[in-house]
Formats: C-alpha cells, sequence, structure tokens
C-alpha cells in the first residue's frame, strides 16, 4: 500500500492495561508454558482493546500493538496525533518513522551493507556449511527439527507459494505480514528472507551425474527440513526507519502466541533514513533499545531467539547493532567453510561488555536457493550464518525436546570451539551439534532459573526484570535496585 506524504507512524505506550485486556496466547503456546513451568503474567495479556478504540476515534490507523510494552504502532498525521496526546489512556508517544529518505536506492533487508552476492557456485560447500557445525550426524540418527516450530522473520518472502524448493515444508508453512509496504509478501522486490528460509527449510536438486550404469543425484538439504515453519515479515523495503524494530517486536510477540520455538532475525538496526534517529554504539547494552528488551523478554518467556550480527565489521559502525545485543538470545557472526572469521562480520562486545557475537556458523560464500530459478548460489552475510544455526538448534532440540530453550542454548554455546576463551570476532566459536548432543548439563538453565544468575531475565510481581550484575533493571532500562534478587 501507497502511504499518503503527510502520514507519520508513532508508538503510543498505554498508562496501564485496563480491565479489558484477554490473554494473548494460543493453545500450543498454553501448553509450552506449563511444559517448561513459566508462569503466564501481564506480559501475556493484550493491550486493552477499549484504549485501541479510544485511538481509533482520533481517526489513528494502528499498525499493530506491543503487549510486553504496552503500546500500539499507529499511522497518523500531525492533526490527529495532537488529538492522540489528549487521551487519558496514552502516557507518551513517541515518532517512529516519517518521509524522510536520504537513501534511495533498495537495499537488502538486512541493512547492514550485505556483501555481493557470488556468482561461482561449489555445490560441495552446500554440505561442507552444515558439516561444519557437525549436522550431519544428528539427521543420519533421524533428527531434523521434527516437532519444532520455527519462524523466519525477514523482509519479503519472494516466491514463497510457488518454490519448489519448499514444497516439502509447504503443508507445514504459515505466512504473516507485520509490515506496512507497498510490496507484496511474496514480490520480487524481496528475496532476503526466501534465502535465509531456504538455509533450513529448502530442498532440491543440484547436481546430477552418470558413471556407467549409475545415476547419481546431489541435492541440497536444509538444516531441519521437517520443522513446521512461520515465514513473517517485519522489513519494509526502501526504507530504514525505528518503526521497522517495532514491527519486529510485533513480529516476535505474535511467535510467542503461536508457540514458536524458536526464531530466526537476520534483521539489524543502527543507522536510519532520517539521521536523528540513529542508534549509537552506547546504546547497544541490550536495555536502551525497545526492539532488544523484547527478544530478552522472548528469552524469558521459553523460545529460542537468534538474531544476525550485521556485516559492519569492515566499516565504520564495526559492532554489532540492535536486537543483537539483547540479553540471552544467539548473536550469530560469519565464517566461511574453513572456520576463518568473515572480515565483514560485525564485532563485539556489547556495549556493557558481554560476549557478543555468541557464536558463529557459515555466512562468507554460503550457498543459498535463488528464489527466481529454484537453483543454489552462493552469498555472504551473517544474515546466512543466522538461519544455518537456527536450523542446527532445531535439529539438536529435536533430539532433545524434553529440554528447554535456555538449556538447548547452553548446550549450544558449550559446545563451541572456543567456549574457554571467547573473543569479540567468534564469540565462543564455532558449534559442534553433535557434541551439544551428547555432553551433560545440569538443569540450572531454565529460564525458571535464572533469578539465581549474577545475568538474567526473571519475573517479580508480575513484571519483567533485567539482572545484570547485582543490578536490577526495569524494561524502560531505569534502575530499580543495587541489589541482586
Amino acid at each position: 500500500m501507497l502511504l499518503t506524504l503527510l502520514s507519520l507512524f508513532w508508538f503510543v505506550s498505554f498508562t496501564d492495561k485496563n480491565t479489558d485486556s484477554h490473554l494473548a496466547l494460543g493453545e500450543r503456546a498454553v501448553v509450552q508454558r506449563q511444559k517448561w513451568d513459566i508462569a503466564i503474567d501481564s506480559l501475556d495479556y493484550s493491550v486493552s482493546p477499549s484504549y485501541l478504540n479510544a485511538l481509533r476515534s482520533t481517526g489513528a490507523r494502528i499498525c499493530h500493538t506491543s503487549r510486553w510494552m504496552n503500546g500500539a504502532t499507529i499511522e497518523a498525521d500531525s492533526a490527529t496525533i495532537a488529538l492522540v496526546e489528549m487521551l487519558p489512556c496514552v502516557q507518551s508517544i513517541e515518532l517512529t518513522r516519517n518521509n524522510v529518505c536520504n537513501n534511495p536506492r533498495f537495499m537488502s533487508p538486512q541493512r547492514l551493507r550485505t556483501p555481493s552476492q557470488q556468482v561461482v557456485v561449489d555445490y560441495n560447500l552446500a554440505q561442507q556449511q552444515q558439516d561444519m557445525q557437525n549436522i550431519t550426524p544428528l539427521h543420519l540418527l533421524g533428527y531434523k527439527g521434527q516437532g519444532i516450530h520455527l519462524a523466519v522473520i525477514d523482509g519479503g518472502f519472494q516466491n514463497i507459494d510457488t518454490l519448489s524448493c519448499f514444497d516439502s515444508i509447504r503443508p507445514r508453512l504459515s505466512t504473516f505480514d507485520m509490515a506496512d509496504s507497498e510490496y507484496d509478501f511474496s514480490s520480487s522486490e524481496g528475496a532476503h528472507g526466501s534465502y535465509c528460509l531456504s538455509l533450513i527449510g529448502g530442498y532440491t536438486q543440484i547436481n546430477q551425474q552418470v558413471v556407467g550404469d549409475t545415476l547419481t543425484r546431489t541435492y541440497y538439504e536444509g538444516a531441519a527440513i521437517d520443522a513446521t515453519f512461520y515465514a513473517i515479515r517485519s522489513e519494509e523495503e526502501g526504507v530504514e526507519s525505528p518503526k521497522e524494530c517495532d514491527n519486529l517486536l510485533s513480529a516476535v510477540e505474535l511467535c510467542d502466541s503461536l508457540g514458536v520455538n524458536i526464531i530466526s532475525v537476520s534483521l539489524g538496526y543502527s543507522e536510519f533514513d532520517d539521521t536523528t534517529f540513529n542508534f549509537t554504539y552506547a546504546d547497544m547494552d541490550g536495555q536502551s533499545i525497545r526492539v532488544s528488551r523484547g527478544f530478552a523478554i522472548a528469552a524469558a518467556k521459553g523460545m529460542l531467539v537468534l538474531n544476525a550480527a550485521g556485516n559492519e565489521g569492515s566499516q565504520a559502525w564495526y559492532y554489532i547493532s540492535a536486537p543483537a545485543d539483547a540479553d540471552h538470545i544467539l548473536t550469530v557472526g560469519a565464517t566461511d567453510v574453513n572456520r576463518q572469521i568473515a572480515p565483514f562480520s560485525s564485532r563485539g562486545p556489547s556495549f556493557d561488555q558481554r560476549v557478543k557475537p555468541d557464536v558463529c556458523g557459515v555466512g562468507w560464500k554460503s550457498i543459498i536457493i535463488n528464489p527466481t530459478n529454484n537453483q543454489p548460489q552462493s552469498g555472504n552475510g551473517t544474515s546466512f550464518a543466522c538461519p544455518l544455526t537456527a536450523g542446527m538448534a532445531a535439529t539438536l532440540w529435536s533430539a532433545l525436546p524434553n529440554e528447554s530453550a535456555m538449556q538447548i542454548r547452553e548446550r549450544i554455546i558449550r559446545s563451541a570451539h572456543q567456549y574457554d576463551q571467547p573473543d569479540n570476532e567468534y564469540g565462543y566459536g564455532i558449534p559442534d551439534a553433535m557434541k551439544a548432543y551428547q555432553m551433560s548439563i545440569g538443569t540450572g538453565t531454565k529460564t525458571t532459573c535464572l533469578t539465581s544468575l549474577k545475568r538474567g531475565v526473571y519475573y517479580e510481581n508480575g513484571q519483567i526484570i533485567i539482572l545484570r550484575d547485582g543490578v536490577r533493571y526495569s524494561l524502560l532500562g531505569h534502575t530499580l535496585s543495587n541489589v541482586a534478587h
């Protein structure tokens, strides 16, 4: 849809949730909470329907809501926003997108100067990129993500409804759109989501040869093709604004309502078309940016969230971007199949000196499926290391279905090749799926046990509290106490 020139986008925060809020969790989500002993609290209830009606009465258009942040993203001109400010249920209003666009070219959905695609394809790399994380042994044991619900949140998913490489997963594939974009979900303007999904759920023949009387076919197979998939668009093509961060947050909350287990996000934010919105490295502390706080909540709610580290390692920004700075997620950097760190892979640490990235996967000369011709091609970006690692996580979790997201995350990190000596390039290193499967870990990594850590996310009197080095913070980043809970 084409937006009017006078339309602006805002995030409206409400004073409370009122008495007409309702539980926003589906049946599967409730079952998942019970399985992992995660209490249902006020964050699981919707924003107030009567407050939303009050917004509509001003003439504002509601794009989507955030029950975790108790607010809504709206489209409204300046006259309408003046009426919104007068509503007694409104606590604050923040501009998140205007019509300033300093960059007219269409960039890739991950706005981090994704390196150009490669033309020459080495088919053997398709297997090597999974072998580097030692995924194949679990495949041979029959574990390919079955029982795991996995969401890929991205930009457009070009030809997702017709690509034959997704034929096998299509009966288990649902799509959702959280973006305000003039382009169709599966249009040619957005291929990035299809690339990413192919690394997990793609399946297609890539080569065949006849030797004597023997016909040999080689197939490209994603890392977790038996999972149940959700393709969700949050990125808006051709513009870059903080509104996209709120689109992403809303998409993650949708995943929570659906009972999704794993979320793969190859999006990152630091600089915008209107430079007055730009983040700083000091903002990369897991608390300053709303969507990063939301990712930490998602982890506390029992989901395993993976985010691409970014492609700024050889650029002026250099560091990870939001929401890769979030607590208790897996931030994924990029290497080649020879374990060499990609020069473009964004570096850590987070501003508050946490290890980032957490782990690495192949994102330098990755083999992905081209959504225009259904054939493999090579490409670069932490965007591709992230879904590959998400597929590894889904395969591992399908082999250990009684463990929690935090336990699976712990296994992945402990299996990484430099777990004992993490650095700012590889983080804890390259994880080993089979090693992660075979190792013994305790039960102290469950979400409900995070209060015993010096860092964590936990519930207190119906509110999410972020605990870091003995200091308690609210979701808004305000210091609550200097005494550990």
